[in-house]
């Protein structure tokens, strides 16, 4: 490593007396909880406001779902490069400055004066939201000491779960009060402190390997592969199947992937470690994280339009509505372990996917066909929010002992790619679906803004079975890696250590 760059990734030391307080790694797991709160609250928030922002920048639903999807491209773009990075130079440095990238965008969004601002502004910002999630539970893993572990990650899921949960309601009421522009500088405050926390509190990182090499192949063809297959599956309504833009993108997709592959088996340190693919249980528990997350922004991206545009509820309204989602996840998580247990491994995972497939079912039965539908909208969300809540914990968990102790750690980081990818999936596959299903007799697109409420319903109605295949391949997928695991007489909790942290690498937002 040259001088130079010595000196640059030479991090300051922690403040001599929050260090001997007995209460400093406290301070630092609530320095990294901060973060996945934020990250969990702009996920919430963008969602919610992609009607308003439609609305405000007067853009189509294949264009205003890059608002949301800009930041997911470049977070899932980011997220393998950051992470060797900051095994290599440490992690104290490099998560600040994804905190001040992340803020600093984060404000930029809220003065943007243009669609194609926003759009760039967002990708920058989840830039820095990969920098933060890359660095955080390797933060906290290193901090606390191995007893207090389960309590300090208990801790961080609860942040995020808060984070998730504020998002719609605080998104609400900002668009019915302030403005659009507050869902963005909400969080400017809070990485403020973040910053100067960090600053002051997060330890020197150990164990870095600044001469290990680094894979720049890698890194160049992962990134334009994942936006491809985004931006193929956001627009494939309005270039067509069989367009030249169409397939000639998904060609270069796969290419680029082709040689991803290539790389990564000849490669000494790959960014992606193929070994993790030797497993079919783990490939089929991270396809489920994926279909999880996907289905999970998927229902937010449809309910969002049909709240909002559909049955024109106000901002504050819809938001209330919608947070029963991420609340439900937040009060059956904690009882999957348990159900699991009982249930045995191999069916709590189908079992939560049938929960979330009534909710569509029912959604489908009753959105826009019935009068009282706030009560039947309540209790699809309940239902739906539920069964992912008994979902993703037995699976991640299934995903992490699938594998060898010593891939643990690589493997909880290909879960959070997976997990960034399914989400983006889920919003592009959705806005594709309501534009398709906004098509008039002629076969004309019609413009979502000058849509009627009725016709917005219809739209989202029909675009809800999309959701239900998604469910029923997440069941499926989670229910063949269990009973794999369980052929091989690996139990998750043999590797509850390994298993915690990668379940929360895997949650870990922006």
């Amino acid at each position: 490593m040259s001088p130079l760059l010595a000196r640059l990734t030479i991090e300051p030391a922690a403040l001599a007396w929050l260090e001997r307080q007995s209460w400093h790694p406290w301070l630092v797991v609530g320095l990294v909880s901060m973060g996945a709160f934020i990250g969990q609250l702009d996920a919430t928030i963008v969602q919610l406001a992609l009607p308003s922002l439609g609305h405000h920048f007067d853009v189509s639903l294949q264009h205003v779902s890059w608002i949301a999807l800009s930041y997911l491209a470049a977070f899932v773009a980011f997220l393998p490069i950051f992470g060797r990075l900051c095994d290599m130079f440490g992690r104290k440095t490099l998560y600040i400055l994804g905190y001040l990238i992340f803020i600093a965008a984060s404000a930029l969004c809220g003065f943007a004066s243009s669609f194609e601002q926003l759009v760039i502004f967002r990708f920058l910002q989840g830039a820095g939201g990969s920098l933060l999630g890359a660095n955080s539970i390797s933060i906290l893993v290193k901090t606390v000491s191995p007893a207090q572990r389960g309590r300090a990650l208990g801790w961080f899921a609860a942040a995020q779960a808060v984070g998730m949960s504020a998002g719609p309601v605080l998104g609400g009421l900002l668009l019915a009060t302030l403005g659009w522009q507050w869902i963005f500088w909400l969080t400017v405050p809070f990485g403020a402190l973040a910053v100067l926390l960090g600053w002051l509190a997060l330890p020197r990182s150990t164990g870095t390997q600044p001469d290990r090499a680094f894979d720049w192949g890698g890194a160049l063809l992962i990134g334009p592969a994942l936006i491809l297959i985004v931006a193929v599956l956001n627009h494939v309504a309005s270039w067509g199947l069989g367009s030249p833009a169409t397939l000639g993108s998904l060609a270069m997709a796969a290419l680029l992937l082709g040689l991803l592959v290539r790389r990564e088996r000849l490669f000494p340190a790959p960014l992606i470690d193929p070994a993790l693919f030797a497993s079919p249980a783990f490939c089929s528990a991270a396809a489920g994280v994926a279909l999880g997350y996907a289905l999970l922004f998927g229902m937010f991206f449809l309910m969002s339009f049909a709240q909002g545009h559909g049955f024109g509820e106000p901002p504050g309204t819809a938001g209330l509505h919608l947070a029963i989602i991420p609340v439900a996840i937040g009060l059956t998580a904690p009882f999957s372990n348990t159900l699991k247990e009982r249930l045995g491994g191999r069916w709590i995972g189908p079992a939560g996917m049938a929960l979330s497939l009534l909710a569509v079912a029912l959604l489908l039965s009753t959105l826009g066909r019935v009068e009282d539908h706030r009560l039947f909208d309540a209790v699809a969300y309940a239902l739906f929010g539920a069964g992912l809540g008994l979902f993703i914990a037995p699976n991640n968990q299934v995903a992490i002992a699938a594998v060898p102790p010593a891939l643990a750690g690589p493997a909880g980081s290909l879960l959070n790619l997976m997990r960034a990818l399914g989400t983006s999936l889920g919003v592009a596959g959705s806005a594709t679906m309501l534009a398709l299903n906004l098509e008039g007799p002629d076969g004309a697109t019609r413009d979502w803004l000058s849509s009627s409420g009725a016709d917005m319903l219809i739209a989202v109605r029909h675009s809800l079975p999309l959701l239900g295949a998604i469910a029923l391949l997440a069941g499926l997928a989670a229910g063949f890696a269990a009973r794999k695991v369980e052929r091989l007489g690996t139990r998750p909790k043999a590797a509850s250590g390994q298993a915690d942290i990668g379940q929360s690498r895997l949650i870990d937002r922006r």
